[in-house]
């Protein structure tokens, strides 16, 4: 076998596979006719003696670079890391690598990143952001390469793929019916936020019409802050269970919770919207939730640039994903009865 401390050649395989040159760079390539036995044990013995393909030969018999960039402003990575683990985790695979440019809200950085992702010739460009409703501030349309919008906002005519929220929020609403509650309450972030509004709508829809919908901030302190306006009702029209926008605002509505004596689970269920394991796994109880599935999200995002990339044709237009509960503790069913 070839010692590893010196870079291994295709020759080196062919030696070690009893075969020609040509016939290692078919079998690596996934190119012309051969067994499939032959093809396998060929690409075994190339891993086994540590073969890497020269990325600049593969990009010039491809014609690709095989790289995909991820363009995001969420500096933050709350939405875009778990994308980008699922992009990564579709893409490795197929011996594509990925590289990240966070551009904030800058137009003129966004443009240097766009300007030097071209320039490297990448196969793709997966745009992402911080909300489904506002675009990046840069114009991806007309691109020479492949554009897919993942959690933003997309060009017309592109493909564009986000979470469900309507749907996830009517998981959240049937988890708290399930539990029995019934006097509901919804506490969200702003209206401007189309995220917002169709979880509120889907709960408007579900609870009737004595439930109670609050608009504020993302912020655990506005989660804090509405639970004085829903508990210091009279006893009857206090809510038994709160659905919340996201997993901050439920954290808030917990503490604000317990610190009035009340029991969540047992008086009150509460149920977030993020599935951010930081917060939901930490809360106290920890929290219920929905899962917005970003890490699938970011795997087919993936394959569909990958898609894109390759010339397979994919339909244009929005697509929402589903999303998934999750139960802990503070809606979990096994509430006792006074």
């Amino acid at each position: 076998m070839v010692g590893r401390s010196s870079r291994v050649t295709i020759h080196d395989v062919a030696k070690a596979a009893g075969v020609s040159v040509s016939t290692v760079s078919k079998a690596l390539n996934d190119t012309g006719r051969m067994a499939v036995e032959t093809r396998d044990r060929i690409k075994s013995i190339a891993a086994d003696v540590g073969f890497r393909p020269n990325a600049l030969a593969r990009s010039l018999l491809f014609n690709r670079s095989f790289t995909i960039g991820l363009l995001t402003n969420d500096t933050y990575g709350r939405f875009t890391l778990p994308l980008m683990a699922g992009i990564s985790e579709a893409l490795v695979d197929q011996g594509v690598s990925v590289f990240l440019c966070a551009i904030e809200d800058d137009p003129g950085l966004a443009k240097i990143h766009v300007d030097a992702m071209l320039d490297k010739q990448v196969d793709g460009i997966i745009a992402t952001g911080k909300r489904i409703d506002r675009s990046l501030p840069v114009d991806l349309a007309g691109l020479p390469v492949p554009v897919v919008y993942a959690y933003t906002a997309g060009a017309e005519g592109s493909v564009t793929l986000t979470a469900d929220d309507m749907q996830g929020a009517e998981l959240a609403i049937s988890r708290l019916h399930s539990v029995g509650r019934r006097k509901l309450a919804h506490v969200t972030g702003p209206e401007s936020f189309a995220s917002a509004t169709e979880r509120a709508d889907a709960f408007r829809r579900m609870a009737g019409a004595s439930a109670i919908i609050l608009h504020g901030e993302w912020t655990e302190a506005w989660g804090h802050q509405c639970v004085a306006t829903l508990f210091d009702r009279k006893g009857s029209d206090r809510p038994d269970g709160v659905f919340c926008g996201n997993d901050q605002i439920a954290r808030g509505v917990v503490d604000a919770l317990r610190e009035r004596g009340i029991r969540v689970p047992e008086d009150v269920s509460v149920v977030g919207f993020d599935n951010w394991e930081i917060v939901a796994a930490q809360t106290r109880p920890a929290l219920t939730t929905i899962d917005m599935n970003l890490k699938e999200l970011g795997r087919i995002a993936g394959l569909t640039i990958l898609d894109l990339a390759e010339g397979r044709a994919v339909t244009p237009g929005l697509r929402k994903l589903p999303c998934n509960l999750v139960v802990r503790q503070s809606c979990d069913g096994g509430r006792r009865e006074n």
